[in-house]
């Protein structure tokens, strides 16, 4: 059931037909989205595949329908979700290894985990608790930030391309394309028109990233406007924390009903089956990690990359370096 949104500014007029008002229950299908009637709601492994229990669903989107605080087929805890996160951890590097050692032998396949979310979602927290249960050597990370004078007079996807994983590799995005049409829309920094044009160039550029043995998962990192508040403030009172903060971080708040529609669309155009959207609930922390690590879990096990077999003679080989 959805939590009644007390704090949360009300969007001034996007025109949506299904944009509810603050405090409404989420429908039936919202339940089973957002809470823990979806899944097993204390194991760490789900009932139904979190790829498909996390999916965007088809049609028009309202975010409010989903809760930032659910643990849809999470573990009942904190200690609970550390514990799965270390068991998943092995298989984990064993998929990645067998990942890497395909792409030695010629195999293309990859996988880019692309993490969008507000500020203090979580998105740089999630690259370290990725990072620390795979062999750094064999992920690509990059976060992007504002484009520079340089990019912003190249095409919007160049820099994209440029920081994709290699076959073998797990590449992750801090920040992606889609502030090309998250930032910009609600910025106002291009032209309707070209902003409207964007969405297809995405879903025609993820489209060819799958064609050539990408496997994209996007996670869209759910925060409250009330967690976020609570974030900021804890990063004010802690000096060790000033660095991360900025008063454009306030300045973005005032335009939260903005961003999230911005966000709503994006989803909503540019959720494919090539690239679908996974709406991970984050205002618990452990609930995020856990769920992340759950998705890559189940990509790269669909996935199921297998060690190449040797090109030489086993035996003979033992043999010769026996003798040696």
């Amino acid at each position: 059931m959805a939590r009644k949104q007390t704090e949360r500014p009300r969007s001034k007029g996007k025109g949506k037909g299904n944009r509810t008002g603050s405090g409404t229950e989420a429908e039936p299908e919202a339940k089973a989205r957002t809470g823990t009637e979806a899944g097993t709601g204390a194991g760490s492994v789900p009932a139904v595949g979190l790829r498909e229990l996390l999916r965007a669903p088809a049609g028009r989107l309202d975010l409010r329908r989903f809760d930032p605080r659910a643990t849809p087929a999470g573990p009942p805890g904190k200690a609970a979700a550390r514990a799965a996160a270390a068991a998943v951890e092995p298989r984990l590097a064993s998929l990645q290894e067998r990942l890497y050692a395909a792409s030695t032998a010629g195999d293309r396949r990859r996988v880019l985990l692309v993490l969008q979310g507000m500020d203090t979602s979580g998105k740089g927290g999630t690259v370290k608790h990725v990072i620390g249960m795979f062999n750094p050597s064999g992920c690509r990370v990059r976060a992007f930030k504002a484009p520079t004078p340089e990019e912003q007079g190249q095409p919007f996807l160049r820099r994209i391309t440029e920081a994709l994983p290699l076959p073998g590799e797990i590449g992750i995005f801090d920040r992606s394309h889609y502030e090309d049409v998250l930032v910009a829309r609600v910025r106002e920094l291009v032209p309707r028109s070209r902003l409207g044009r964007r969405y297809a160039e995405i879903n025609r550029f993820e489209q060819s990233l799958a064609d050539d043995g990408v496997t994209v998962v996007k996670a869209f990192l759910h925060i409250s406007y009330e967690e976020q508040r609570k974030r900021l403030l804890e990063r004010l009172d802690n000096p060790d924390k000033h660095w991360k903060f900025s008063m454009g971080d306030i300045e973005d708040r005032a335009l939260w009903p903005e961003y999230q529609h911005a966000y709503e669309l994006a989803l909503e155009r540019c959720s494919t089956d090539a690239a679908p959207w996974h709406i991970v609930p984050a205002d618990r922390k452990w609930y995020r990690n856990w769920a992340i690590a759950q998705l890559l879990l189940e990509h790269l096990e669909a996935l199921a990359p297998r060690y190449p077999e040797g090109d030489f003679d086993v035996e003979e080989c033992r043999i010769r370096l026996i003798s040696t």
